[in-house]
Protein backbone atom coordinates (compact mmCIF):
# COMPACT_ATOMS: atom_id res chain seq x y z
CA UNK A 1 0.00 0.00 0.00
CA UNK A 2 1.25 3.46 -0.89
CA UNK A 3 -0.05 6.55 0.89
CA UNK A 4 0.74 10.17 0.14
CA UNK A 5 0.35 13.24 2.36
CA UNK A 6 -2.75 15.35 1.88
CA UNK A 7 -1.35 18.18 4.02
CA UNK A 8 1.51 19.24 6.28
CA UNK A 9 1.53 20.57 9.84
CA UNK A 10 3.01 24.02 10.39
CA UNK A 11 3.90 25.23 13.87
CA UNK A 12 6.84 26.40 16.00
CA UNK A 13 8.27 22.98 16.86
CA UNK A 14 11.46 22.52 14.83
CA UNK A 15 12.88 19.92 17.23
CA UNK A 16 11.19 17.05 19.06
CA UNK A 17 12.39 18.39 22.43
CA UNK A 18 9.45 20.27 23.92
CA UNK A 19 6.68 18.75 21.83
CA UNK A 20 3.78 17.73 24.10
CA UNK A 21 4.04 14.02 24.87
CA UNK A 22 0.30 13.71 24.41
CA UNK A 23 -2.24 15.66 22.44
CA UNK A 24 -4.35 17.99 24.53
CA UNK A 25 -6.40 21.13 24.72
CA UNK A 26 -3.50 23.59 24.96
CA UNK A 27 -5.15 26.93 24.26
CA UNK A 28 -2.00 28.71 23.08
CA UNK A 29 -0.25 26.02 21.03
CA UNK A 30 -1.67 26.28 17.55
CA UNK A 31 -0.89 24.27 14.44
CA UNK A 32 -1.86 25.14 10.88
CA UNK A 33 -2.82 22.26 8.62
CA UNK A 34 -1.76 23.37 5.13
CA UNK A 35 -3.17 21.21 2.34
CA UNK A 36 -1.18 19.98 -0.63
CA UNK A 37 -2.20 21.60 -3.93
CA UNK A 38 -4.44 18.71 -4.98
CA UNK A 39 -6.59 19.24 -1.88
CA UNK A 40 -6.66 23.04 -1.72
CA UNK A 41 -10.33 23.04 -2.56
CA UNK A 42 -13.26 24.17 -0.43
CA UNK A 43 -15.16 21.04 -1.50
CA UNK A 44 -12.70 18.86 0.46
CA UNK A 45 -13.62 20.50 3.77
CA UNK A 46 -17.28 21.28 3.12
CA UNK A 47 -19.15 20.87 6.42
CA UNK A 48 -16.02 20.54 8.58
CA UNK A 49 -16.76 23.70 10.58
CA UNK A 50 -19.76 21.94 12.11
CA UNK A 51 -17.34 19.74 14.08
CA UNK A 52 -15.45 21.01 17.12
CA UNK A 53 -12.77 18.28 17.04
CA UNK A 54 -10.96 16.28 14.37
CA UNK A 55 -8.80 13.17 14.08
CA UNK A 56 -5.47 13.62 12.31
CA UNK A 57 -3.71 10.57 10.85
CA UNK A 58 -0.06 11.45 10.34
CA UNK A 59 3.48 10.15 10.03
CA UNK A 60 6.47 10.12 12.40
CA UNK A 61 8.70 11.38 9.60
CA UNK A 62 11.61 12.27 11.94
CA UNK A 63 11.87 8.85 13.59
CA UNK A 64 15.15 7.16 12.50
CA UNK A 65 14.89 4.16 10.21
CA UNK A 66 14.73 0.96 12.22
CA UNK A 67 13.23 2.71 15.24
CA UNK A 68 10.58 -0.01 15.50
CA UNK A 69 12.98 -2.90 16.10
CA UNK A 70 12.04 -3.45 19.76
CA UNK A 71 8.76 -4.96 20.91
CA UNK A 72 8.98 -3.05 24.21
CA UNK A 73 9.50 0.62 25.02
CA UNK A 74 10.07 2.73 28.15
CA UNK A 75 7.26 5.31 28.56
CA UNK A 76 8.27 8.66 30.10
CA UNK A 77 5.17 8.44 32.32
CA UNK A 78 6.81 5.45 34.05
CA UNK A 79 10.07 7.32 34.62
CA UNK A 80 11.78 5.98 31.50
CA UNK A 81 12.92 2.84 33.34
CA UNK A 82 10.06 0.34 33.14
CA UNK A 83 9.43 -1.47 29.87
CA UNK A 84 5.99 -2.27 28.49
CA UNK A 85 4.81 -3.60 25.14
CA UNK A 86 4.91 -1.19 22.21
CA UNK A 87 1.20 -1.77 21.57
CA UNK A 88 0.43 -0.73 25.16
CA UNK A 89 1.98 2.71 24.59
CA UNK A 90 1.80 5.71 22.29
CA UNK A 91 5.52 5.69 21.61
CA UNK A 92 6.62 7.08 18.21
CA UNK A 93 8.86 4.02 17.75
CA UNK A 94 6.32 1.71 16.13
CA UNK A 95 6.27 -1.08 13.51
CA UNK A 96 4.72 1.48 11.15
CA UNK A 97 5.50 5.17 11.90
CA UNK A 98 1.87 6.31 12.01
CA UNK A 99 0.40 8.74 14.53
CA UNK A 100 -3.20 9.46 15.51
CA UNK A 101 -4.17 12.70 17.25
CA UNK A 102 -7.44 14.28 18.30
CA UNK A 103 -7.33 18.08 17.94
CA UNK A 104 -9.70 20.98 18.49
CA UNK A 105 -10.66 22.91 15.35
CA UNK A 106 -10.19 26.61 16.08
CA UNK A 107 -11.06 27.94 12.64
CA UNK A 108 -10.19 28.12 8.96
CA UNK A 109 -7.84 30.60 7.32
CA UNK A 110 -8.41 31.41 3.68
CA UNK A 111 -5.67 32.91 1.54
CA UNK A 112 -2.89 32.10 -0.93
CA UNK A 113 -2.45 28.61 0.58
CA UNK A 114 -6.11 27.78 0.11
CA UNK A 115 -8.22 26.81 3.10
CA UNK A 116 -5.95 26.16 6.09
CA UNK A 117 -7.23 24.43 9.22
CA UNK A 118 -6.08 26.00 12.50
CA UNK A 119 -6.12 23.48 15.35
CA UNK A 120 -5.09 23.21 19.01
CA UNK A 121 -3.67 20.16 20.74
CA UNK A 122 -1.40 18.78 18.02
CA UNK A 123 1.65 16.85 19.28
CA UNK A 124 3.79 16.94 16.16
CA UNK A 125 6.77 18.62 14.53
CA UNK A 126 6.63 21.42 12.01
CA UNK A 127 6.51 19.76 8.59
CA UNK A 128 4.79 16.57 9.76
CA UNK A 129 2.93 14.88 6.88
CA UNK A 130 -0.83 14.50 7.39
CA UNK A 131 -2.30 11.45 5.66
CA UNK A 132 -5.97 11.84 6.52
CA UNK A 133 -8.44 13.98 8.46
CA UNK A 134 -11.67 12.70 9.96
CA UNK A 135 -14.28 14.28 12.23
CA UNK A 136 -14.30 13.37 15.91
CA UNK A 137 -17.79 12.21 16.91
CA UNK A 138 -18.32 12.02 20.68
CA UNK A 139 -21.16 9.49 20.43
CA UNK A 140 -18.75 6.94 18.98
CA UNK A 141 -15.24 8.14 19.88
CA UNK A 142 -15.69 8.97 23.58
CA UNK A 143 -15.69 6.21 26.22
CA UNK A 144 -16.22 7.76 29.69
CA UNK A 145 -15.97 4.38 31.44
CA UNK A 146 -12.65 3.46 29.85
CA UNK A 147 -9.63 2.14 31.80
CA UNK A 148 -6.29 3.77 31.06
CA UNK A 149 -3.62 1.34 32.23
CA UNK A 150 -0.51 2.86 33.79
CA UNK A 151 -1.80 6.37 32.98
CA UNK A 152 -4.46 5.96 35.69
CA UNK A 153 -1.97 4.81 38.31
CA UNK A 154 0.90 7.21 37.57
CA UNK A 155 0.29 10.88 38.40
CA UNK A 156 1.14 13.43 35.75
CA UNK A 157 3.95 15.75 36.80
CA UNK A 158 3.77 19.47 36.07
CA UNK A 159 6.15 22.27 36.99
CA UNK A 160 5.84 25.84 38.18
CA UNK A 161 7.37 28.07 35.49
CA UNK A 162 9.27 31.17 36.64
CA UNK A 163 11.00 33.85 34.55
CA UNK A 164 14.37 35.05 35.85
CA UNK A 165 14.59 37.49 32.92
CA UNK A 166 12.25 40.08 31.43
CA UNK A 167 9.95 38.76 28.73
CA UNK A 168 11.29 40.07 25.38
CA UNK A 169 8.95 41.92 23.07
CA UNK A 170 7.07 39.63 20.66
CA UNK A 171 8.17 36.54 22.60
CA UNK A 172 5.38 33.90 22.65
CA UNK A 173 5.48 33.73 26.45
CA UNK A 174 2.09 32.04 26.88
CA UNK A 175 3.05 29.29 24.45
CA UNK A 176 6.43 28.76 26.10
CA UNK A 177 4.81 28.56 29.54
CA UNK A 178 2.38 25.96 28.25
CA UNK A 179 5.22 23.86 26.84
CA UNK A 180 7.50 24.11 29.87
CA UNK A 181 4.89 23.49 32.56
CA UNK A 182 4.62 19.93 31.19
CA UNK A 183 8.34 19.29 31.89
CA UNK A 184 9.91 18.52 28.48
CA UNK A 185 13.03 16.91 29.99
CA UNK A 186 13.68 13.19 29.46
CA UNK A 187 12.06 11.28 32.31
CA UNK A 188 15.38 9.89 33.51
CA UNK A 189 17.09 13.30 33.82
CA UNK A 190 16.87 15.28 37.06
CA UNK A 191 20.04 17.34 37.39
CA UNK A 192 19.36 20.74 39.03
CA UNK A 193 22.72 22.09 37.88
CA UNK A 194 22.03 21.34 34.21
CA UNK A 195 20.89 24.06 31.79
CA UNK A 196 18.48 22.82 29.14
CA UNK A 197 17.85 24.45 25.79
CA UNK A 198 14.62 24.51 23.80
CA UNK A 199 13.86 26.05 20.40
CA UNK A 200 10.35 27.19 19.57
CA UNK A 201 8.99 29.50 16.87
CA UNK A 202 12.36 31.10 16.22
CA UNK A 203 13.20 31.57 19.92
CA UNK A 204 15.88 29.81 21.95
CA UNK A 205 15.09 29.26 25.63
CA UNK A 206 17.52 28.18 28.36
CA UNK A 207 16.09 26.86 31.62
CA UNK A 208 16.91 24.78 34.68
CA UNK A 209 14.69 22.70 36.97
CA UNK A 210 15.04 22.42 40.74
CA UNK A 211 12.40 20.31 42.41
CA UNK A 212 9.02 21.30 40.95
CA UNK A 213 10.18 24.75 39.83
CA UNK A 214 11.39 25.51 36.30
CA UNK A 215 13.28 28.78 35.91
CA UNK A 216 13.78 30.40 32.52
CA UNK A 217 17.32 31.77 32.57
CA UNK A 218 17.59 33.25 29.08
CA UNK A 219 15.45 33.84 25.97
CA UNK A 220 16.84 34.98 22.63
CA UNK A 221 15.75 35.11 19.01
CA UNK A 222 17.49 32.43 16.96
CA UNK A 223 18.58 35.01 14.38
CA UNK A 224 20.45 36.94 17.10
CA UNK A 225 22.31 33.79 18.12
CA UNK A 226 23.22 33.02 14.48
CA UNK A 227 24.79 36.47 14.01
CA UNK A 228 27.29 35.91 16.82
Amino acid sequence: MTIEPIAYARNGFTDKFGIPRQAGEQSHLRTRIVFCKSYRNEDAIRGIEAFSHLWLVWGFHAVPAGGHSSLTVRPPRLGGNERVGVFATRSPFRPNPIGLTSVRLLGIERGAEGPVLVVAGADMLDGTPIYDIKPYVSAYDSHPDSRNGFVDTTPKKTLEVQWAVDVPADCPADELNEILVQDPRPAYQDAPERIYGLDYAGWNVHFRVVGDALTIENVKLMCEITKK
